[in-house]
């Protein structure tokens, strides 16, 4: 016997649910340059947060749009999910571009620092920073939601293609926010000491790392 319509929602949102906890724990490029980004650039827990939170929002609203455009001009799956995964890949390689460049201006700013005896300002790259970051997360795909939230968009109910694009998103973006708070927790517990002067060259190593990861192996 056929499931119901309300049913069939319900088991799509508790697997919504549970992709997209999972899915942003095990990709640490959902978090990790939250956490370096705010341990370098010395930000506040809130503004860190909100950052987060922001970026969250804009990476799973971006694959929500998509897929209702998607099945509002009738495309199959397939072409979408290659659509998600070409924007994964270049989600991938701006992170790898953009912390590989940031690990080299770190590195020239900590021995520059320590040749003047003191630091200057971050300027122009603390205040593009927030806007790279949302650029990169609104370009990345949610790809496990797109196949969510075609079946009950394909079905014409609304509220169900409501329901499962808004579980997925809360629970990833709180998932996201979740991390970085309790990561900024334990880092705070860190004292850094003479790698303190390094933290930015750090920071962008360890961002170029996570795209490196999302590129090669696929996380």
């Amino acid at each position: 016997m056929g499931r119901t319509m309300p049913e069939a929602i319900s088991i799509l949102a508790a697997t919504a649910a549970t992709i997209g906890f999972f899915h942003t724990l095990f990709g640490p490029d959902h978090y990790l340059p939250f956490i370096v980004l705010g341990k370098a650039r010395s930000w506040s827990v809130s503004k860190t947060m909100w950052i987060t939170f922001l970026c969250g929002l804009g990476h799973v609203l971006s694959s929500v749009v998509l897929g209702l455009l998607g099945v509002a001009f009738g495309m199959a799956l397939g072409r979408l999910e290659a659509f998600e995964a070409f924007r994964g890949n270049l989600a991938a390689r701006a992170l790898i571009i953009f912390g590989f460049t940031y690990c080299v201006w770190g590195i020239h700013r900590a021995f520059k620092s320590h040749s003047h005896g003191h630091s200057h300002p971050h300027g122009t790259v603390g205040a593009v920073t927030p806007w790279v970051l949302f650029t990169i997360f609104v370009l990345g795909p949610c790809e496990p939601l797109i196949p969510l939230v075609m079946y009950p968009a394909a079905e014409h109910s609304i509220s169900g293609t409501v329901i499962v694009a808004g579980v997925f998103s809360v629970v990833t973006v709180a998932t996201m926010m979740t991390v970085v708070l309790v990561s900024i927790w334990g880092i705070s517990l860190v004292k850094l000491g003479v790698v303190e002067r390094f933290s930015h060259a750090l920071a962008g190593a360890a961002i170029c790392l996570s795209g490196l990861a999302i590129e090669l192996l696929g996380l």
